[in-house]
């Protein structure tokens, strides 16, 4: 058998067989969606958005602000 296919069935058979652990996982990865949803929408606003009407306003800012930041 391939390795990569033994490895596969091997982590297979453990979550199969886990009967506290899929709740743990369930409680995990919820609580990573809600972190992140978190994140987004509260500490990275799409700031480029809100200050440019355009997608070429935009990359010139980012552009400028590129240039000005690797000259200083």
């Amino acid at each position: 058998m391939n390795l990569l296919t033994r490895i596969f069935r091997f982590y297979l058979d453990g979550f199969r067989s886990m009967t506290v652990g899929r709740k743990l996982w369930a409680l995990i990865i919820i609580k990573l969606v809600i972190f992140f949803l978190v994140f987004k929408l509260f500490l990275f606003p799409d700031i480029l958005s809100r200050d440019y009407d355009t997608d070429e306003e935009r990359a010139d800012a980012v552009r400028e602000n590129l240039i000005n930041r690797s000259a200083k």
